[in-house]
């Protein structure tokens, strides 16, 4: 369901006039143009939808995981069969491609499909005699009401990462997405209310001040991804309340001397998808080369690569002005001394596909998640010193190994600190398969089964055999 009022300016008098928000106007990232307004929940808001998810959550928890599995699916169903108005909501708030959303929105639909089935497969308790004359069992329970944050880089995806194991462990979820793309988490939220009942599922769109107040609103939990400011700042707020925290990353790629011949265009595919606005993107090439020779090879075939992607032919706009003021300043106080910059469009929030070589390990482009199409390179003489390289930001999220020696690879990704490494491919991802952060990139667990213990805690229930 939808925060009430969530859309709508509240009804108040002089006395608390200054508790409401002014509209947040929406615009359209492939314009910059204004595609409409929409007022940011405040505190009668944010009270309403935590009070509305807490009635509903009893009895959401107390049905069957078969129920439950049944009801996400019916909700999987609708998301389908709405593809069209998912697509338009997605495209107008974030400029993606259709082809990029489309994609999108069949993978929320298969979260739900396949959550509902993990929760079932999932309720076997553990028991055992473990104290003489005592039998004792393990109940996993949900934690109750859950405060999921997203981000505007993928609001429907994030939206079904956070959600779809929440919901499938018995919670309700009151879902607060970014200022800039409250559409798809509306829409989602007025499916679930038909597929899974009233409360279960409420959007509360709003500002980071909405964010704020339901940090604070008693949840029994808060699932944010974010930035690491953002992050620390929930935190910090949440006090003793469990935080689940995906903090964006700053990914290394380490491409060894006998890589497949496809890596440049494999990373250039990967970087500029979604405009490279993906906390996993690739980011920090590593090039291991003894020679200067090699390492400018390296740096001519990415360019190459990479020129075959253009902005506004091959990949979306930045989604928001600060965002693109962010990548401006960041590329702006580089220190590479050499650029490559792709055809496509520069104007309003398109950023051309780049590359930035022969910069200082301390550059800004390779300290900061830059969140954009960009790629920078760094040379490293052998793989103790691309792993060094690799491991001197403070994220940690995900890496790539590029190179035909499935040892040496497999190798290198045991030494790599992240949550998902992946060796010859970048963005390959599965329900099945965790994905996690370590570091400055956050704690708690997105996608597979192992989600799941993040929306649950453990009852045990000891009980004396009386004779």
């Amino acid at each position: 369901m939808t925060a009430p009022n969530a859309g709508t300016a509240p009804q108040a008098d002089e006395a608390d006039r200054d508790t409401v928000a002014a509209p947040t106007v929406l615009l359209d990232p492939r314009t910059g143009e204004a595609r409409g307004a929409r007022r940011p929940g405040r505190a009668a808001e944010v009270a309403a939808a935590v009070a509305g998810a807490r009635a509903a959550q009893r009895s959401w928890a107390a049905l069957t995981p078969r129920e439950r599995h049944r009801r996400l699916a019916a909700l999987a169903d609708l998301v389908e069969r709405h593809a069209a108005e998912y697509l338009a909501a997605e495209c107008a708030g974030t400029g993606k491609p259709a082809a990029e959303a489309a994609g999108e929105i069949a993978e929320v639909a298969d979260l739900f499909r396949f959550y509902g089935g993990a929760v079932r497969a999932g309720t076997s308790p553990a028991a055992g005699d473990y104290l003489a004359g005592h039998q004792s069992w393990v109940r996993w329970e949900p934690v109750g009401t859950v405060a999921a944050v997203v981000p505007w880089n993928y609001p429907l995806l994030m939206a079904g990462w956070r959600c779809a194991p929440a919901l499938a462990a018995g919670n309700a979820v009151v879902l607060k997405p970014a200022e800039t793309t409250p559409d798809s988490a509306l829409l989602l939220a007025a499916h679930a209310e038909q597929a899974l009942g009233a409360g279960v599922l409420t959007a509360l769109p709003g500002d980071r001040e909405t964010g704020r107040l339901l940090v604070g609103a008693g949840c029994d939990l808060v699932a944010f991804t974010g930035s690491p400011a953002g992050g620390a700042d929930v935190a910090a707020r949440a006090g003793l309340t469990p935080v689940s925290l995906e903090l964006g990353g700053n990914s290394p790629v380490l491409v060894l001397p006998d890589a497949p011949a496809d890596t440049w265009e494999q990373l250039a595919a990967a970087c500029t998808y979604n405009a490279g606005q993906s906390c996993a993107a690739p980011a920090r090439v590593i090039v291991v080369a003894d020679r200067e020779e090699a390492y400018r090879a390296a740096v001519a075939a990415l360019a190459a690569a990479m020129a075959l992607r253009w902005s506004g032919r091959d990949f979306g706009p930045l989604n928001n002005p600060d965002q693109a003021a962010r990548y401006d300043r960041i590329v702006a106080a580089s220190g590479a001394g050499s650029v490559h910059t792709a055809p496509g469009r520069g104007d309003g929030l398109w950023r051309p596909a780049t590359v930035l070589a022969d910069l200082p390990d301390d550059d800004p482009a390779v300290r900061e998640e830059v969140f954009g199409p960009l790629l920078t390179v760094q040379r490293a003489a052998d793989p103790d010193a691309a792993v060094a390289l690799a491991e001197s930001v403070p994220q940690a999220l995900a890496a790539s190994v590029w190179t035909t020696d499935l040892a040496t690879g497999l190798a290198l990704t045991d030494r790599i600190s992240a949550g998902e490494v992946w060796l010859n491919c970048h963005l390959a991802q599965s329900a099945e398969l965790p994905h996690s952060g370590r570091r400055g990139s956050g704690a708690g667990t997105d996608l597979s089964a192992l989600a799941l213990r993040d929306y649950q805690r453990p009852k045990t229930v000891t009980a004396r055999l009386v004779r």
